[in-house]
């Protein structure tokens, strides 16, 4: 096909919503609140081109604190694939990110273009899909029982940047449940957050110091979503998830490959049963 110069601009809010409308056509299943959660984080980190007026192709990046940044929601209509719209597209937001760590999550058709600019392989995530239902495990709280500071505090060390203006709108979400389980001082270990998609639900994040707390919070939010499908995606480079996936009764439905540009980033998997978005990591 021939190339053509497509006017490359930032998103407002409503465009915002059809990009995740795209999204979900493409069968990547976004939470029903996800727009006004992407846009907390960052309302400048995402773009898109236009081609005669009409907004035809998408994508974000989306800095953090700390010099991290991710990538995500690349998007090209297809009657339009092939016109280098995806080129303007990363040349535009280049500079928005630049200077970070920029961290991706590339479906498996565009992996190798991604390498090809330079990202580097870290490892597979995972998305597995099983039934919500079953008793919630005793011992965990309601987020709302958590003091906001503390929850915060634990969500940096999993994550290694603090998002405050982020985590506070994803845990304050209509329909968003979340829960944690405590240690002996009182304050959050690990945490879980069920949220509503297209279709049925997604956990993400799950962070737990240890496999059985991530248990626990599993079982437990699967609890609140009886009978519904619920999804869960997690890094492959930690067994302990996989054995819980497994047990849970779930089964690999789609994956991506984490990579980075600019540097690495050693989260703490170990720690991480559950990403919290492939969109904005």
């Amino acid at each position: 096909m021939s190339q053509i110069r497509p006017q490359v601009r930032r998103l407002t809010r409503p465009e915002l919503d059809l990009v995740l409308d795209w999204a979900a056509s493409e069968g990547w299943n976004p939470g029903l609140n996800d727009a006004e959660c992407f846009w907390r984080q960052d309302p400048e980190g995402f773009f898109g081109a236009v081609v005669d007026g009409q907004l035809v192709g998408s994508v974000s990046a989306v800095r953090y604190q700390g010099g991290f940044a991710f990538v995500g929601l690349f998007l090209v209509r297809e009657q339009h694939r092939g016109q280098g719209l995806g080129r303007a597209l990363t040349a535009a937001m280049l500079p928005h990110v630049a200077g970070c760590v920029i961290g991706l999550d590339g479906v498996v058709a565009q992996q190798v273009n991604y390498q090809a600019s330079g990202a580097v392989y870290a490892h597979r995530n995972r998305r597995y899909q099983g039934i919500g239902g079953g008793e919630s495990p005793a011992g965990l709280v309601d987020l709302a029982a958590v003091a906001f500071e503390e929850l915060l505090a634990l969500d940096t060390r999993c994550f290694l940047v603090p998002r405050p203006e982020f985590l506070r709108t994803w845990i304050d979400q209509p329909g968003h449940r979340g829960l944690a389980a405590l240690g002996a001082d009182g304050r959050p270990t690990g945490y879980g957050v069920l949220r509503p998609c297209r279709q049925g639900f997604k956990i993400g994040p799950l962070f737990a110091a240890e496999p059985d707390q991530a248990r626990a919070l599993a079982r437990g939010l699967l609890a609140l979503a009886p009978g519904q499908p619920v999804f869960l995606d997690l890094p492959e480079a930690n067994p302990a998830a996989l054995a819980l996936a497994e047990e849970l009764g779930m089964n690999m439905v789609f994956e991506t490959a984490r990579m980075y540009l600019g540097g690495t980033w050693p989260l703490p998997l170990a720690q991480t049963f559950g990403i919290t978005s492939y969109e904005l990591g």
